[in-house]
This record gives C-alpha cells, sequence and structure tokens, in this order.
C-alpha cells in the first residue's frame, strides 16, 4: 500500500486548475499525469533578466524588462509579414516589438497605443532598428509575472504554453508535502544539501547544483535500494538447479569456433543454472558479437536437464527471425523449437500449447504472447530475454513469476552500457560480456559526408540497389516535434522513389500502425524492396545480411550509441558494408569529435563510454522507443558522480541501519513508492 503522505502527489493532473479535456493530449505527450509528474518536470533551463531603465542600458543578445510605451502598428500590405508595435522607452528610443503569424491579433489587445507597458523579452537588432521578436511577457506595472528575473524554461508539446505550464507547475509544488529524511545524516551533512521539499522547489526557482543533486541522488538511492530488494529475494527463492551431461551441446555443428568471450559466459552461465537459486544475468554483447549462440547454449544446457526455455523478443519479426536462426544453429540436436507469437491463432496455435504442457516441444520462441494466461508449460526452467532495455525490472519479476517464480532468467543486450549505468539499472543481475567479436567479420566502411553532396550519395545509392543489395537511409531526429521526424523521412521516402521508382522503397516511423510497420519491414527483410527509409524506430536486431549500405542523415544530431547502434544494420552478410554519416554545415566541436570517433573505433563499449562524457545524456540506450525510461531526473553526469555513494548508502541501510523497519528505513519506504520502484517493498514478505 502506498503511504498515505503522498495520496496528494499520485492525484491525478484533472485535480489542478485549468487542466481540462483540452489539454489532456499535450500533457499525456510529456507524461504528466498526476501532480508527481509537474513536480518532476524539471525546467531545462533558465532565462536570466535584467530590469532596465531605458534601452541605453541594454546589449543586443540579451534578456530584459523594460517600461515601453507603444506608438504606432505597422501591419505588411500583404498581411503575410510580420506586425510590428513601433513603441518607445523612458527617454525616446524606439524598439519594434516583432510578431508573426497569428500572434498579431493578440499583440493589438495586450499593447494599446500610448499605455505604458512593462516588456520582457530578448533584444536584437534588425538592420538600424532595434527589436523584441515574440516578447515573453507583456504585463501592466505590479505585475507578479515580472517579478522574476530567472524564469524557467520547460519541455512542451504542441497545445501548451510556457505561461500555462509555469503555472499549473506552481499549482502541484503547492501540494508537495514535507517528507520524512531517508539520505544518511553524515551524507547530507558533507554535501550541504536541502532538505527534500526545499531542494524541489529551489530546482523550479533557478540553476541549483545542490538541489538537482539532491533530487538526483534520492531517485539513485530509491533504485539502488530496490534492486538490492531484488537480489535478495532472488537468492531467498528456491530455482531448480539444473545440471547438465552436455549430450545436445555435443552434437552442435555451429559454422564458427566460439569465441573466448562466448565460452567465458557459457561457463558463467552454466555455473549459475547449477545453483539452487534462480539465475539473473545480463549478456551485454556489442552487435554482432554472437549473443545468440551464448543464449542456445544456455537453452541447450536447460534441455539437457529435462526442462523447457523460453526466448522473449520486444517484435514479431525479431521473435520469428531468432526462430530461424536458432533452428538453423541447432539442426543437429534433435531438438524441438517452435514460434508464438499474436499473428498466430486457430489450430496452429492450439498444437503449440498443446506442445508446451506435453513437453513435447523444447524451446518456445515469441512475443509477449508466450506469457498471456491460456499459455502453459510443462516445466518451463529458462527464460532468455532479448533487447533487455526494452523490459523494465517490473516486467522481469512478472516473467519469472508466470514460470512458477522459479526460473532462470537471461537478459541480453546489444546496446553496450558504460559500467555506472550498466550497475544503475541492471543492479540487481550479475553480467557478463561478450567484448569481442567473431573472427572473419569485416569492419565497416564508416565515412563522413557533407550534406551538400546528397546528389553523389542519391547516385550511389541508385547504382548499389542496381547491384540487387539493399540499403537503410535514416533521417534526422528532430528532439522536440515527432512530427517533424517524420515529415522529415516522408520528404526522403518520396524523393528517393522519384529517384529509385516507387517500388523499390518502403518506410517506416514511430507513428506507422503496427501491422503497417511490421509488414514495410518484412518487406524489406525479405528482399521484396531495395531501400528502407526510417526515423530512429529500425528494431535494433533486425538482421538483413544483403543490406550493405547505411546513410544516415544529420549524423551530428545523434549520440555516439545510436550511430554505433544503426550502424550495426549492416555488416551482416559476406559483402563489405558502408555507413555514410551525412553532416550538416553547423558542426559544433563535440558534433566533429563524435563522427571522428565513429570512423576511428568500432567497439561500441569505448564508444558508449565516450558518448557519456561528450554529452552527457541524450538516450545513452540508444532509441527514444525503448521501454522503462530508467530515470526521470538523474543525468548521466550525475549518475556517474553520485551512483556509488548511492549504492552504499543503500547498502548501508540494508545491513546497519536495520533495513526498511528502522526509522530511516520506513522514509526510505516512502522513497520507494515516491520513485515508482515499489516492486522492491512487494518481495518483502508482509510489504
Amino acid at each position: 500500500m502506498r503511504p498515505e503522505i503522498l495520496n496528494p502527489l499520485f492525484a491525478g493532473s484533472d485535480t489542478l486548475k485549468g487542466v481540462g479535456p483540452k489539454l489532456e493530449k499535450p500533457l499525456d505527450r510529456l507524461g504528466l499525469t498526476r501532480v508527481r509528474d509537474f513536480v518532476f518536470h524539471l525546467p531545462e533551463r533558465f532565462i536570466d533578466r535584467r530590469v532596465i531603465a531605458n534601452l541605453d542600458e541594454a546589449t543586443v543578445g540579451e534578456n530584459v524588462v523594460v517600461e515601453l510605451t507603444p506608438t504606432q502598428y505597422r501591419a505588411s500590405r500583404s498581411g503575410r509579414g510580420p506586425f510590428n508595435v513601433m513603441a518607445t522607452d523612458a527617454i525616446g528610443n524606439v524598439v519594434s516589438l516583432t510578431y508573426f503569424g497569428r500572434a498579431s491579433f493578440s499583440a493589438k489587445k495586450s499593447l494599446p497605443l500610448n499605455e505604458k507597458r512593462w516588456v520582457a523579452g530578448r533584444i536584437d537588432q534588425y538592420g538600424d532598428m532595434l527589436q523584441i521578436v515574440h516578447p515573453d511577457h507583456v504585463e501592466e506595472a505590479g505585475s507578479a509575472a515580472l517579478a522574476t528575473t530567472c524564469e524557467p524554461v520547460y519541455a512542451l508539446s504542441e497545445g501548451l504554453t510556457q505561461n500555462r505550464l509555469i503555472a499549473m507547475i506552481e499549482q502541484a509544488l503547492g501540494e508537495v508535502p514535507d517528507l520524512p529524511e531517508w539520505i544518511e545524516p553524515s551524507q547530507l551533512e558533507k554535501r550541504q544539501w536541502p532538505a527534500w521539499r526545499d531542494a524541489l522547489i529551489l530546482a523550479h526557482r533557478g540553476p541549483h547544483k545542490a538541489a538537482r543533486d539532491r533530487l538526483a541522488y534520492d531517485e539513485l538511492f530509491a533504485s539502488a535500494l530496490a534492486l538490492m530488494l531484488v537480489k535478495a529475494d532472488n537468492r531467498r527463492r528456491k530455482g531448480v538447479p539444473l545440471r547438465s551431461d552436455g549430450r545436445l551441446r555435443d552434437r552442435l555443428k555451429l559454422p564458427f569456433e566460439l569465441t573466448g568471450a562466448q565460452k567465458r559466459s557459457v561457463s558463467e552461465i552454466e555455473g549459475d543454472l547449477a545453483q539452487n537459486h534462480p539465475m539473473l544475468r545480463l549478456l551485454q554483447g556489442d552487435v554482432g558479437s554472437g549473443k545468440t549462440a551464448v543464449a542456445l547454449h544456455a537453452m541447450l544446457i536447460a534441455v539437457e536437464s529435462g526442462a523447457q526455455a523460453a526466448m522473449l523478443a520486444p517484435t514479431e519479426i525479431l521473435a520469428r527471425q531468432h526462430y530461424e536462426t536458432l533452428v538453423e544453429m541447432a539442426r543437429g540436436t534433435g531438438i524441438e523449437i517452435a514460434v508464438l507469437t499474436g499473428r498466430d491463432k486457430g489450430k496452429a496455435r492450439e498444437s503449440i500449447l498443446m506442445g508446451l504442457l506435453d513437453g513435447s516441444i523444447d524451446v518456445i520462441v515469441g512475443t509477449h504472447a508466450i506469457f498471456q494466461d491460456s499459455v502453459a508449460y510443462r516445466n518451463l526452467a529458462l527464460v532468455v530475454i532479448d533487447e533487455q532495455h526494452r523490459f523494465g525490472v517490473n516486467q522481469r519479476l512478472l516473467l519469472q513469476q508466470k514460470a512458477r517464480g522459479t526460473a532462470h532468467c537471461l537478459a541480453m543486450t546489444a546496446t553496450p552500457i558504460p559500467r555506472t549505468l550498466t550497475l544503475a539499472q541492471y543492479g540487481e543481475m550479475e553480467v557478463s560480456k561478450l567484448d569481442e567479436l567473431p573472427p572473419g567479420r569485416q569492419p565497416i566502411d564508416t565515412r563522413v559526408v557533407p550534406t551538400e553532396r546528397m546528389g553523389d550519395v542519391v547516385g550511389a545509392l541508385r547504382r548499389h540497389v542496381g547491384e540487387e543489395k539493399q540499403a537503410y537511409w535514416v533521417c534526422p531526429m528532430v528532439r522536440e516535434h515527432e512530427t517533424e521526424d517524420i515529415a522529415a523521412a516522408e520528404e526522403r521516402f518520396e524523393t528517393l522513389r522519384a529517384a529509385l521508382g516507387e517500388q523499390a522503397v518502403t518506410m517506416v516511423h514511430g507513428q506507422l500502425p503496427a501491422d503497417v510497420k511490421d509488414a514495410n519491414m518484412a518487406r524489406f527483410a525479405s528482399g521484396e524492396v531495395a531501400v528502407l527509409v526510417a526515423t530512429t524506430v529500425i528494431e535494433v536486431g533486425v538482421n538483413v545480411p544483403n543490406a550493405s549500405l547505411m546513410v544516415i542523415e544529420q549524423a551530428e544530431r545523434f549520440g555516439l550509441a545510436q550511430l554505433h547502434q544503426l550502424r550495426g544494420r549492416v555488416g551482416r552478410g559476406a559483402e563489405k558494408s558502408v555507413c555514410l554519416l551525412l553532416r550538416g554545415d553547423a558542426l559544433s566541436e563535440t558534433g566533429r569529435e563524435r563522427l571522428a570517433l565513429m570512423r576511428e573505433t568500432q567497439d561500441g563499449f569505448r564508444l558508449a563510454e565516450e558518448d557519456l562524457r561528450l554529452r552527457g545524456g541524450g538516450e545513452i540506450l540508444g532509441t527514444r522507443q525503448s521501454g522503462e525510461q530508467a530515470f526521470e531526473l538523474a543525468t548521466p553526469e550525475q549518475i556517474t558522480e553520485l551512483l556509488e555513494v548511492a549504492h552504499d548508502d543503500a547498502r548501508l541501510l540494508m545491513e546497519r541501519d536495520g533495513g526498511l523497519t528502522a526509522s530511516r528505513g520506513e522514509a526510505a519506504r516512502i522513497a520507494l513508492y515516491l520513485f515508482e520502484r515499489d516492486y522492491g517493498v512487494q518481495l518483502l514478505r508482509g510489504g
């Protein structure tokens, strides 16, 4: 049960004044559905303004607050240009307050001629004229809106303005209760951090590092504590030891020798499976490092022990692809492998369900369909989860419970993750790393090409397709507006269809219906179409060996981890593969360094560490479409700086300070619910 003190924070957003049905969608897009979400929606930056007596005191580019008197309205003759309100300051300097589009209607209303108004905005220069484009605020004297010279700027979605969101967040902050302290007292004193409620309010008022760090620490502490509780609970659970004789693995006839890293990982997994508590292990492997072969060895150990294994993939295409790969690899062993997705119906589905129940199917591969209530197993002992970052801890626990709480769990991710982030997100798991590539894999030729050579790139693509090869074309990510991503992808799709022929190109993006997206991906995977245009939703792990060219537009907008993931879609066949990184003109120092690193190395683990160093953020785990967002408040820099301290504090609480039953533990229990890590509490007997 959630502690009562938190109820005001978990009330719906409609309890805030001014939130009606019209704002439901824009708020939903930002994930603002409860009061708690508003107070955790921290400002992206702050605008510092200076109050000035007249425009002589201002410099161009500065944000100011100044008293002005509107003297004249000027509209363009065509009605399409800007609407200008000419105004003077206290000593007669003239400034143009410039509005574009429909904003001109409200400009007259807020700036009546010959009446003084306080105007807040950025001073710019257009020709000889000073101007303020779309003033941030226009108020009469004494307005509260101008009382603050440091104003927060929040992430928005279409249909929402800064002023409205600020008003809602202010209301939400009024609902924040005082909570008991869960941080170890000496730690609090050493860091000089404010109390939790004070920190939250300060974080919305200005760039207060101590407040932001305190909030990040709280989230990391709750996460570390929950993962410790999961790990401790796992040790208490009874698992079925899987001790195998190797007879099926001896029959494996793989066309390659396992690498040292693969052999080491198989040995670690075999050791875990032989224990009498369930395995919880993460297999981290770079693109193409051979995770599937390691997973097959693990599943064969289960089958050799008289049990069944299940492999869960995030999408139907990936599930069917894994099925085909496993059938091919396990051909000599005689085991029965089946695939089950939401698409399977009727007799085919019934037959698979019977096979799982009577044990004639040894290994099942599928989407979430394999864990529906109607699916029962004779003896499921191992669950392999592919693309682990799509499934949060909650989902992992749910899957284990489906297998009567005794199943061993091997999670896999193709995204190399820096060590600190591994600890933050998978702290309850042991980790195996595949840090060497199988012999014979050709390096991918990575080149950086300026956008003005777009014509040459399209020409190269035409030649590539003419040789019956396939290619990916990834469109830029415009972080603020997904609609712009899709518009960019649709425009590129049309130009490439015009250049290569309508039947040669298909497209996927996040807003296509799932069945259309799957069908388009399947047409590309089968070789029916030559070019796949996509936003960043390309499924991690989709294997198209004939695709040997990857074009990434405006590559400087992507993080290293994401560029590396996208590059990993090619280089899967015998053909030499090329990755073209198209860069824009305005290349920052970080962007330049990022693209140079992509040319220099294909080591995903090194790139992940560099990604963390270079941009301290972005989506370190690859796609925006990934499952659970790991942290709301903690940035990657804060994770690097504070995680180990938070981890030690959580351990101290469990080992020295009486766990969740003593007074600090009671406060920590509130933190687990506040940061929605209460799955840790659910595991405690009677918790």
